[in-house]
C-alpha cells in the first residue's frame, strides 16, 4: 500500500499568500456544476489510467470488508479476485460515466459464487451483491448486453444503468453507501445479501 506524504505546513509568507489567491480564484476556473469530481475525497482515482481503475476497485472492497470484520482473502487465481467469508467473489467497479450512468464492464463466465458491483460517485456509494446465477439468466435482465460481438463474445458482459435509476431486478437489493451481505446459498435471491452500511455481517 502506497503512504501518500502528510502535507506539509507552509512557512514562507509569500507562498502561503499564493496558497491562498489560488484558493479564492479556483471556483474562477473549475466550475463544480460541470465538474461533479471537485472536493471529493475520490477524485484522484479518475486520474489513474484505466489499468489501475478496476485494482483499486478490489481494493476498496476487500479493505472496506476486512474493516467490517470480515474474513479476505486472495484466491490465488485468475478465476475471481477475492475469498470473501467462504465466496467465490468477483469485483466489478465504476466511477460514474459522463451522463450518471455505471458501467460494470467484462462481466465473464468464470468460477465465482457472486458478483460485488461498487458504482462511486463524487460523493456516495453504492453496491449491489448479486449470485453469478441471476446475472447469467437467459434472457439476458434489462440493463445487461453481451460486451463484444459474435458468438464467441457471449461469456463476456456489461451492465449500464443510470446511477439513480437501476433496473428493476437490481431494486431488490438494498442501497446503501456500501453493504455487506450473508453467506448463504448463490441461489438465494440478491436481496437476502443486503444489509446496512453500518451493520455487522448478516447471519447465515
Amino acid at each position: 500500500m502506497t503512504i501518500l506524504p502528510t502535507p506539509q505546513p507552509i512557512s514562507d509568507p509569500d507562498v502561503a499568500l499564493l496558497a491562498s489567491i489560488s484558493a479564492a480564484i479556483m471556483t474562477d476556473y473549475i466550475d463544480p456544476a460541470s465538474d461533479p469530481w471537485v472536493g471529493s475525497p475520490f477524485a484522484w482515482i479518475k486520474t489513474r489510467p484505466s489499468r489501475q481503475v478496476g485494482a483499486i476497485g478490489e481494493q476498496l472492497v476487500a479493505d472496506w470488508c476486512a474493516a467490517k470484520g470480515l474474513d479476505v482473502l486472495r484466491t490465488g487465481d485468475a478465476e475471481a479476485d477475492r475469498i470473501i467469508n467462504g465466496k467465490q467473489v468477483e469485483v466489478k467497479f465504476s466511477t460514474l460515466w459522463a451522463g450518471g450512468n455505471y458501467v460494470f464492464q467484462q462481466i465473464r463466465d468464470q468460477r465465482y459464487d457472486i458478483v460485488v458491483m461498487l458504482g462511486l460517485s463524487p460523493f456516495m456509494a453504492s453496491c449491489w451483491v448479486v449470485p453469478k446465477a441471476i446475472l447469467r439468466e437467459l434472457p439476458l435482465k434489462p440493463g445487461l448486453s453481451y460486451q463484444h460481438g459474435g458468438r464467441l463474445g457471449r461469456d463476456t458482459m456489461w451492465l449500464q444503468f443510470h446511477s439513480t435509476n437501476p433496473p428493476d431486478w437490481l431494486n431488490m437489493t438494498v442501497k446503501t453507501t456500501l453493504i455487506t451481505w450473508s453467506t448463504s446459498s448463490t441461489k438465494t435471491p440478491s436481496t437476502s445479501c443486503s444489509t446496512t452500511l453500518t451493520g455487522s455481517p448478516s447471519p447465515n
